[in-house]
């Protein structure tokens, strides 16, 4: 039975768009390398963050640029960036009525763990959470495999027993390295096609219907 529920942040909890590119084109110009309000980077929200920076600049990941780009990008987004998001609709009263059921509840971010927190405090959203599991400033843990397997070692839980959900394939796929079950969200930053190919458990359009995708999960587990 499923007794523990990993949930990303970012696209699946509150949408960061604003905040996060916003934060990046700072960062980006910072050191002389702006990019064009035209220029879609959406496709950065999820991902380790520097990565996506080292794409952009077109080096490798452990190029001092990206490194400059990441700096420059968390000084805008500790103060500003952080809270230019939105929760989505029904997020608070679904997450009480898991809680209410008696399910455990982590939060599962490549998000540093020091802004996750801050995020779901502000809005109000943290004290649903028995733990909130995000990576470090230095980058570790920001592989969504790598922190699901920290979380099922620092709680000691069952991976028959959790269920992650996300919105990119890195959740999904995460999941799957460690034997966990996964759901995706179908209105965060994943494209449908990039789901369908990392094929998780179920797949919901709104966060609400993760109650009866849960039991739906719950009597697929029993059979």
């Amino acid at each position: 039975m499923i007794k523990n529920i990993l949930i990303d942040l970012d696209g699946t909890l509150t949408d960061p768009k604003v905040g996060i590119t916003t934060s990046a084109r700072y960062g980006l110009a910072k050191i002389g390398h702006p990019i064009s309000d035209e220029t879609n980077i959406d496709w950065i929200i999820g991902p380790p963050l520097k990565a996506s920076l080292a794409k952009i600049l077109n080096v490798d990941v452990h190029n001092v640029l990206a490194d400059q780009a990441l700096l420059g990008y968390r000084e805008r987004f500790a103060v500003t960036g952080l809270f230019e998001n939105k929760v989505y609709p029904a997020v608070a009263e679904t997450l009480a009525n898991l809680q209410q059921q008696g399910f455990h509840l982590y939060v599962a971010t490549a998000k540093p763990t020091v802004y996750a927190r801050q995020i779901l405090e502000h809005f109000d959203l943290a004290q649903y959470f028995t733990v909130i599991y995000g990576s470090e400033l230095n980058g570790e843990r920001t592989n969504k495999g790598d922190l699901i397997e920290y979380i099922l070692q620092q709680e000691q839980l069952d991976a028959k027993e959790c269920v992650m959900v996300g919105d990119r394939e890195y959740d999904i796929l995460g999941a799957r390295r460690n034997a966990v079950s996964s759901i995706a969200v179908s209105y965060g930053y994943g494209s449908a096609e990039e789901i369908q190919t990392a094929a998780p458990s179920l797949v919901i359009d709104r966060f609400n219907d993760l109650i009866s995708s849960i039991e739906q999960l719950q009597q697929q587990k029993v059979s």
